[in-house]
């Protein structure tokens, strides 16, 4: 078992002022909401607030954001007119290009080619750190979550999109093209008949996202049943034995467990989370180990699927670690 340092005792072992009155600010950006969370220097919540995401206008989301700090460190300021010393990272549903700094692959389309930080950064007149937000969900769950103490951590969030993160020895793992993790957007192996390839936001067809997310789950679903309906009423259907929810979420499960498959021929990782609103569904943490075994290429699977400690507010803390890590000395 690797040792993992925590983020805030690394962001705030230096001596720079007064290390313990420094608020750690998280944000995590989703396609249908926005959350803010603060912590202290020893990662405890002191408020954690949640408001819908103006998805189709990137003015009213910069804006959103903006009046998010505002109002958080208004409400954790005693005095008029104070200004705690803060840390702000930011988890959004794609990446900063590293050519142009703007933002790319996003599922939150009004943000592609947008200054996002560079316009938070002079709204706020203050530095913040971005992340694509499977980067942040995964940091979270490699320190002190699910996958705590794993050397090598693979994270997933399924929900409005499919977005993945990987961890090893407790630090993200980008590349040049920062794009680490992006499993979403790649074609799922050994398809089926009954996996139709329904175009992405990204311009292909048949990306894992559209198979997977919740959307995605929700479509696949009503091309084979002629039913519209959520993933989370397909699964109550499910286990109350409904023989068309049945069928809907075995093929939902088999999918996942080939995606993953891939993952664990390529990365072998010590542990793969699940987070995002279609993790809740807890038949697949029973049922996908066991469907992946034929495809990965090993005697054994020793890999857990675990569920994400921090729930749905895992991102948010990642988000808020991550700018930690790396606010100014």
């Amino acid at each position: 078992m690797t040792s993992v340092t925590h983020p805030f005792t690394t962001a705030l072992s230096a001596a720079n002022g007064q290390p313990a009155s420094t608020l750690q600010l998280g944000i995590d950006l989703g396609g249908t909401k926005t959350e803010i969370i603060a912590l202290d220097h020893t990662g405890d919540t002191l408020l954690r607030q949640r408001t819908p995401t103006p998805a189709h206008s990137y003015h009213d989301i910069v804006s959103n954001m903006v009046a998010m700090v505002h109002h958080s460190i208004e409400q954790l300021t005693s005095a008029p007119g104070e200004r705690p010393a803060y840390s702000l990272g930011i988890g959004i549903p794609g990446a900063l290009s590293p050519v142009t700094g703007r933002v790319k692959n996003a599922n939150t389309t009004c943000l592609i080619g947008e200054d996002l930080k560079g316009d938070l950064e002079q709204a706020l007149g203050h530095p913040v750190v971005i992340a694509n937000d499977a980067d942040c969900f995964a940091l979270s769950e490699a320190t002190d979550g699910a996958a705590a103490g794993k050397s090598s951590v693979f994270a997933v969030i399924i929900g409005t999109g499919c977005g993945g993160g990987w961890v090893v020895n407790g630090q993200l793992i980008s590349g040049p093209n920062a794009i680490a993790g992006e499993w979403g957007h790649n074609p799922l192996m050994w398809r089926a008949p009954s996996d139709s390839e329904i175009s992405c936001y990204c311009g292909k067809q048949g990306c894992i996202e559209t198979l997977l997310s919740g959307p995605g789950m929700r479509q696949q679903a009503l091309l084979e049943t002629g039913i519209d309906q959520s993933a989370d009423v397909w699964h109550q259907q499910y286990q109350l034995a409904e023989p068309r929810a049945q069928q809907v979420i075995e093929r939902y499960q088999l999918r996942l467990a080939k995606a993953l498959a891939g993952i664990i021929n390529i990365m072998d990782p010590h542990a793969i989370v699940l987070g995002g609103g279609v993790s809740n569904l807890d038949s697949l943490y029973q049922q996908v180990p066991e469907l992946w075994l034929p495809f990965v290429f090993s005697d054994c699977v020793t890999t857990p699927l675990l569920k994400a400690r921090f729930g749905d507010s895992s991102g948010v803390r990642g988000a808020a670690w991550l700018g930690a890590q790396h606010q100014p000395r």
